[in-house]
């Protein structure tokens, strides 16, 4: 390899799988500062690496299952002739891309045997330190080994999105410190119930003064139900890019969600986070990474974590593991 190397980072999705990538980001640009480093995502979670000091170039994929789009999208990759490949999601689409490439490759090592013993019989195999970050760098080779930093995610915003964000507050009538609420979740079972959100909205309010902004897509029905309960709060949902709801995170004093990419993305921009987690845990990369940040769980539930995204339909008579999570545990993440 030449003095200024070309390296490429591959992780099509989802979005908090992205932001979990910049870790080892930071870390491949510490190894290689003279680097020219380009992220291969899917084109609906590009703009996440926006202003990143880490990324020179974003190469997007589209959303298709076409064989032959693919196969001339290999022939793109090899035209550009990386000297190294770091591919972070090892999947069937990212070698069939890399087939036939003569560069160095280091390919992410899933724990798959771990997780089938986690979810079918609940016996973990998993190191005490395990997160996804640390599985990232377990693929970077030479660049990194047991024991050393693994730094922390990043996200940047612009004084322009930040701005807007503050006009789009103002116009809403939130003028002081304000609480990002994101209670949406791709799969039910990861979602807190609508009345005990809408019960926080209302204590926040009662004993700090905060505002609470609700953000999500327009498939996210509970935001919609937790403004029809608390018609004080802000109901952005469906009205916000993954940009935009980056820019509200931003300036906000606190967010809570569920184990989702934008209680993520709060994190690598700064901002501690409340996580409530159902069927999910760290060894699925359900976790906080700030000091600050705090995982509010049902630790005495056997039956969790039944699943690495929450997929899977719960069992039982009822779903022990966030019906069991009081509002109180929740707001007392906001006490000092």
């Amino acid at each position: 390899m030449g003095a200024r190397h070309s390296i490429l980072v591959i992780r099509f999705s989802s979005i908090g799988d992205i932001i979990l990538a910049t870790s080892p980001l930071r870390t491949i640009r510490k190894a290689f500062p003279e680097s020219y480093i380009t992220f291969l995502t899917l084109s609906d979670y590009s703009s996440i690496l926006e202003y990143h000091p880490d990324v020179d170039a974003v190469l997007t994929l589209r959303r298709t299952p076409s064989i032959r789009y693919h196969w001339r999208f290999s022939s793109l990759i090899k035209e550009k002739n990386f000297d190294l490949i770091f591919d972070l999601h090892s999947s069937l689409r990212s070698r069939f891309l890399l087939l036939n490439y003569e560069s160095q490759i280091e390919r992410l090592k899933k724990p798959r045997w771990n997780r089938f013993l986690l979810f079918q019989f609940h016996y973990n195999q998993f190191n005490d330190d395990f997160s996804v970050p640390v599985m990232y760098h377990q693929c970077l080779g030479s660049l990194w080994a047991e024991g050393d930093t693994v730094p922390k995610t990043l996200l940047k915003i612009s004084k322009q999105e930040a701005k807007w964000a503050e006009s789009i507050l103002k116009r809403n009538s939130v003028a002081g410190p304000y609480v990002v609420i994101v209670p949406g979740a791709a799969w039910k079972q990861k979602q807190w119930s609508v009345d005990k959100y809408a019960k926080l909205c209302k204590v926040i309010k009662n004993n700090f003064g905060f505002d609470s902004v609700v953000i999500g897509t327009k498939k996210d029905r509970i935001c919609f139900e937790i403004a029809e309960k608390v018609p004080e709060v802000v109901n952005l949902a469906s009205k916000t890019s993954i940009r935009e709801s980056m820019a509200l995170i931003s300036g906000a004093t606190r967010v809570v969600g569920s184990d989702t990419g934008l209680a993520h993305a709060a994190e690598a921009l700064g901002i501690k986070v409340t996580m409530i987690l159902g069927p999910t845990s760290k060894e699925t990369g359900a976790t906080t990474i700030l000091e600050d940040s705090v995982c509010i769980e049902s630790k005495d539930t056997w039956c969790r974590p039944c699943s690495q995204n929450g997929s899977s339909p719960c069992y039982r008579s009822s779903q022990f593991c966030m019906d069991s999570i009081k509002t109180e545990e929740v707001h007392n993440t906001f006490v000092d």
